[in-house]
């Protein structure tokens, strides 16, 4: 079944959504309902979450004026914004070349890391936000469907601490 509104959409994400938000550092952690996962292994005690707003749609409108207000809609047109989006992404993996592994949350990176890498991945979101804009993918929307597509093909009760690709599963 797909979720077709707010409520199912925040759904999709299976207890992420709680009332348990806290603040910290402009974003929202949330308290996790349990101490252990399934597997024995422990889970986290807050979980990252993006503060509400801007939406996507706040994104996708502002930057509409941006580009109008400079006469670029001339140059954005999609496969421009596709290897404009794809010029990014290698920047972004610049940031994390020749680091090796990184622990999440980044405790050992500077706050001028932290801001730089911030900005490159805003690049990143303004051009795919763009991009679905010139494509004309509702991409909330298409989120919704791909997760209920990604339900199907990896039930948790298949691959729970696993990294296979679905098609590796047997019946």
């Amino acid at each position: 079944m797909m979720a077709t509104n707010g409520k199912d959409a925040q759904n999709l994400g299976k207890g992420v959504f709680t009332d348990k938000s806290v603040a910290v550092n402009g974003a929202a952690t949330e308290a996790s309902c349990h101490s252990q996962r399934q597997n024995g292994a422990p889970e986290r005690a807050e979980r990252f979450t993006f503060t509400p707003k801007p939406t996507i749609e706040d994104i996708r409108r502002m930057q509409a004026e941006f580009t109008d207000e400079r006469d670029w809609n001339q140059f954005h047109q999609p496969r421009n914004l596709l290897l404009a989006m794809v010029g990014e992404v290698g920047e972004v993996a610049e940031l994390f070349q020749w680091r090796g592994e990184v622990a999440e949350g980044l405790p050992d990176w500077t706050e001028s890391e932290r801001e730089h890498l911030a900005h490159e991945l805003s690049d990143v979101l303004i051009y795919l936000v763009e991009l679905a804009e010139k494509c004309r993918v509702d991409l909330p929307q298409a989120v919704l469907r791909k997760m209920a597509l990604n339900r199907v093909k990896y039930p948790a009760s298949k691959v729970q601490g696993s990294a296979k690709k679905y098609t590796e599963y047997k019946d």
